[in-house]
């Protein structure tokens, strides 16, 4: 059971990138998904979160407009679509997973975690 992330890498302020989060278990579809993000110094951070169905999302107030979550259950995958990106979104993203239908946004309630992909916004 592990999850691995895809898509980051070095863009310029004002730029794009599209994380992915692909999960390898059977339970993925029944679990809700989060995105963190940490940086050099700093504590690891919530960015945004998922229900299993995709109905439910949160974000933190630093995204909210800019980055969108979603998921597709037939792959097994959770993504993060970054907009507008800012220098001070540099960090290393982390996706993590959850069982069951609560939708958590604190990184001590999810159990499962990828080991993360860099993100590096230049100014």
């Amino acid at each position: 059971v592990q999850l691995v992330e895809s898509g980051g890498g070095l863009v310029q302020a004002g730029g794009s990138l599209r994380l992915s989060c692909a999960a390898s278990r059977r339970t993925f579809s029944t679990s809700a998904m989060g995105w963190f993000r940490q940086a050099p110094g700093k504590e690891r951070e919530f960015v945004a979160a998922i229900g299993w169905s995709g109905g439910s999302t949160y974000y933190a107030d630093s995204v909210k407009g800019r980055f969108a979550i979603s998921r597709d259950n037939a792959k097994n995958t959770v993504y993060l679509q970054m907009e507008s990106l800012k220098p001070e979104d540099t960090a290393v993203y982390y996706c993590a997973s959850r069982f069951g239908v609560e939708v958590p946004i604190t990184a001590a309630a999810y159990l499962l975690w990828g080991q993360g992909t860099q993100v590096t916004v230049s100014s």
